[in-house]
């Protein structure tokens, strides 16, 4: 069985700019994941918390400490769901090339900040920076899509760039502990960010339009364009585009499923640091094995789930039929992870956990692919970009509570909000958009 469906004979340097959009999405993850390694150093408990090192932190400290850092997980999902938004607007107007140049450049920059602040409200001005440069990430990166491959190709595609996010996080696991232990949490964050500004150039040096690419053959241009030319790039409103059934059965999903995905990103390596249910627990040092599987396994999701839809489309499915029933499977893989909570074997929680992070990337690929199938290229950004929105507000308004519920109930409701989510988004998905019809917008 073949994962690729590149033709030799046609050319296939569309898959360059995809490994450049795998690349750039690595980087994001490792810049927005950074923070929820360091939330387990003991120097940056204590510096978040004004406490002096040399006084022990009591159990009503470390109630308090996640207190703050839900806070600040927060902020980070509020500014990324508004920055979402503007960078839709953005890279719609002022084209990929130079949206995803601002993107970039921006959260770098704002990554190293946060190894120079000392205090929770200066982390807070990181974060919030943060999450507006990484906004941009996501719909740069499927309107490339949509520019660079042919429609059968697309879920494919996102689906190897969105493995990018699951490579991040399985190197910030297994290289900021050691970043932190030898060099201090501060420099975790300098050294990761500063690596944003090679991508950025790589970037600049690689990405064109396909019809103004000196290296792309006519034969893989035509390929590229086999569902039509492009169209005129008129610009189309916010307000025209909310109108529409299609965006809000994208938008909604996402509000309903990406706070489940930030969950994992923030707290995860608390719940193994911490879960009471645990009989042992593991600490900075030993949390970098659990992560390399989880993430592996995910990378695996999302690339095969992103392929499965293709060779469905591939023996005659309708679109509709193979995005769909993919994500059928996807959520059907995540009901188990309720029991991740409840076990006392770390390995069996990692395994449960594995399943449903895999589930969702492949989840997310046909998610973010089903934007492409319904809307013209004009609209691509734009409509990710309000359906970024929601998943982040989704993923902002569970952070602020995650510390709390917590503290109150363990990890018990968060892990059976999880197994429920995407469901229910799926239902809501086929009420608001039952044929995945190509929405036609005005001239």
């Amino acid at each position: 069985m073949s994962f690729s469906p590149v033709n030799k004979n046609i050319g296939r340097f569309r898959w360059r700019i995809c490994a450049v959009l795998f690349l750039a999405t690595t980087i994001n993850y490792i810049d927005r994941n950074v923070f929820s390694f360091t939330m387990l150093d003991p120097v940056f408990r204590h510096q978040m918390l004004g406490i002096p090192l040399s006084q022990p932190l009591t159990d009503a400290d470390m109630a308090m400490f996640r207190e703050k850092m839900s806070f600040l997980d927060s902020i980070f999902k509020y500014c990324y769901a508004f920055g979402f938004l503007l960078a839709g607007y953005m890279i719609d107007r002022i084209g990929v090339r130079r949206g995803y140049t601002v993107s970039i450049g921006g959260w770098s920059l704002a990554a190293v900040l946060h190894g120079l602040v000392h205090s929770v409200s200066g982390m807070a001005w990181a974060r919030g920076l943060l999450g507006v440069g990484e906004a941009g990430n996501f719909p740069a990166a499927i309107k490339t899509v949509s520019e660079w491959f042919p429609r059968k190709e697309r879920s494919f595609a996102t689906g190897i760039f969105n493995a990018g996010a699951n490579v991040g996080i399985i190197i910030t696991a297994l290289c900021v502990p050691f970043i932190i232990s030898h060099l201090g949490w501060r420099a975790s964050f300098i050294v990761t960010g500063a690596i944003g500004v090679f991508v950025l150039f790589w970037w600049l040096a690689v990405y064109r339009t396909p019809e103004q690419h000196p290296k792309l053959s006519p034969e893989e241009l035509a390929f590229i364009r086999q569902d039509g030319p492009p169209e005129v790039e008129k610009v189309v409103k916010w307000r025209e585009l909310v109108k529409y059934r299609a965006t809000w059965a994208f938008a909604i999903p996402k509000f309903m499923t990406d706070s489940i995905w930030w969950f994992y990103l923030t707290w995860l390596p608390t719940f193994f640091n911490s879960n009471e249910a645990f009989s042992t627990k593991l600490d900075l040092k030993q949390i970098g094995i659990p992560f390399l599987v989880i993430y592996l396994v995910s990378d695996g999701g999302s690339i095969f789930f992103g392929w499965l839809a293709t060779k469905f489309i591939g023996l005659g499915w309708s679109v509709n039929k193979a995005r769909k029933v993919t994500m059928l499977i996807c959520a059907l893989c995540v009901v188990p992870i309720v029991f991740a909570s409840m076990t006392s074997s770390i390995n069996l929680a990692i395994a449960l956990i594995a399943l449903a992070t895999a589930a969702h990337q492949g989840w997310s690929a046909n998610l973010f692919t089903t934007v492409s199938d319904q809307f013209p290229r004009r609209a691509v950004g734009s409509v990710v970009g309000i359906g970024g929105l929601m998943g982040g507000l989704g993923g902002a308004l569970l952070a602020a509570k995650v510390g709390f519920i917590i503290n109150t109930g363990g990890y018990v409701p968060l892990f059976a909000i999880a197994a429920t989510a995407y469901l229910l988004a799926l239902l809501v998905m086929q009420l608001l958009s039952p044929r995945l019809e190509t929405v036609k917008l005005p001239d």
